[in-house]
């Protein structure tokens, strides 16, 4: 028998260890010298005197006898080769591979019924303008609310829950095994009650001891200006009712823009394309454009290329909590006719000729075949 004070030294840890700091080290020693893991003969037996080690030093009176200068298994305490030092060595081993709750260790004690409920979704599908505006909406939500004929507590109109006869209320029940190791004790929900420790002898007859039915309700949702398409409003306390009639959870509302005719969106900046006849882009002309909120003239400068982008401030969508706006980037497409008749033909050569540009075209005489094809083209 090792001296008594060894006690510390096997665990590897100070005399004035507190009981956490015992259990630490007996668990990372367990996880390294238990015979399942470790099955060198030497660490068996190392793993036999950490066990009793820890089983004298987590008892208050033993570690007492330990300080004083004495040895407790001498005093009739238990057998130094035991390989768990009792049930609470045993315990802790099965602690340390499968963490807290284990055989010995106790269940997780009576479940409650009432649990919180879920969080619900719903799509809301809004227009350009109502996103960047804002805008307030009726929605309809199907979702779980509390039992009106119970309140939530699952049972018929003046009665109440009994305690669990088979486990007395505890909403556990415990076996003993015996195995190789010797008895274990084993904790499970129990059956009867599902761990609550309550049984419902009348349940309700609207919603069966769930505390909780489904419904329609008629809920208003203001959309503040700028949101996006994809974000979420979050009305908190709106979603499921829990079971048991347990806190309900948050409603999300989930914005889907809808496709808008003239611009697309980025962001809070918009874009949107505009065709320019060919004589206006050369030329230069003057536009009016109606944007999300107002008429914006736009001047297209003489000589404009296909391809300009237009900048126009403050013009696009107002920005979410914020009182800036996005901006407005009108893309130029200048169009080039496909069709001229011979008037427009011979009045664009004689613009070719002025510019001295090559257009490179030989005319011929109208045959009888360019004839159908012209009737084609019409």
């Amino acid at each position: 028998m090792a001296d008594a004070r060894d006690y510390y030294r096997m665990l590897g840890v100070r005399k004035d260890a507190t009981p956490e700091e015992l259990k630490r080290a007996y668990r990372k020693l367990a996880r390294e010298l238990h015979p399942d893991v470790n099955p060198d003969p030497a660490a068996q037996d190392r793993f036999k005197e950490v066990t009793t080690a820890y089983e004298v030093l987590s008892d208050p009176e033993k570690r007492r006898i330990v300080d004083l200068g004495g040895d407790p298994l001498s005093q009739g305490g238990a057998a130094a080769g035991s390989p768990f030092g009792g049930f609470g060595g045993f315990g802790d081993v099965f602690e340390a591979f499968f963490g807290g709750g284990g055989p010995m260790g106790g269940g997780r004690g009576r479940r409650s019924r009432v649990r919180p409920g879920a969080d619900a979704l719903l799509q809301l599908s809004l227009t350009l303008e109502e996103t960047a505006f804002g805008v307030r909406r009726e929605i309809t939500v199907d979702t779980a609310i509390v039992c009106e004929s119970c309140h939530g507590d699952g049972c018929a109109p003046g009665t109440s829950p009994r305690t669990c006869a088979t486990c007395g209320g505890v909403g556990e029940i415990q076996s003993v095994q015996r195995s190789f190791l010797g008895q274990v004790m084993t904790t499970r929900a129990c059956s009867a009650c599902g761990g609550t420790g309550e049984q419902i002898p009348s349940p309700c007859p609207t919603c069966g001891t769930d505390g909780r039915v489904r419904a329609r309700r008629t809920k208003t949702v203001d959309v503040p200006s700028g949101i996006e398409d994809g974000m979420r409003i979050r009305l908190a306390g709106q979603g499921e009712v829990g079971p048991g009639g347990g806190p309900p959870g948050d409603l999300y509302i989930e914005i889907s823009e809808l496709p808008h005719d003239t611009f697309t969106r980025e962001g809070a900046d918009l874009h949107c394309t505009i065709a320019v006849p060919m004589t206006s882009a050369a030329l230069g002309s003057d536009l009016v454009l109606s944007t999300l909120d107002s008429e914006e003239k736009i001047e297209i400068r003489a000589g404009t290329q296909s391809g300009t982008v237009l900048h126009l401030r403050s013009k696009g969508v107002p920005k979410l909590r914020s009182s800036t706006r996005g901006d407005l980037y009108v893309h130029v497409e200048v169009r080039t006719p496909t069709r001229l008749d011979e008037e427009q033909e011979r009045l664009m050569r004689e613009l070719a000729a002025l510019r001295k540009e090559d257009v490179s075209v030989t005319t011929k005489p109208a045959g009888l075949f360019n004839k159908v094809r012209d009737a084609f083209r019409q």
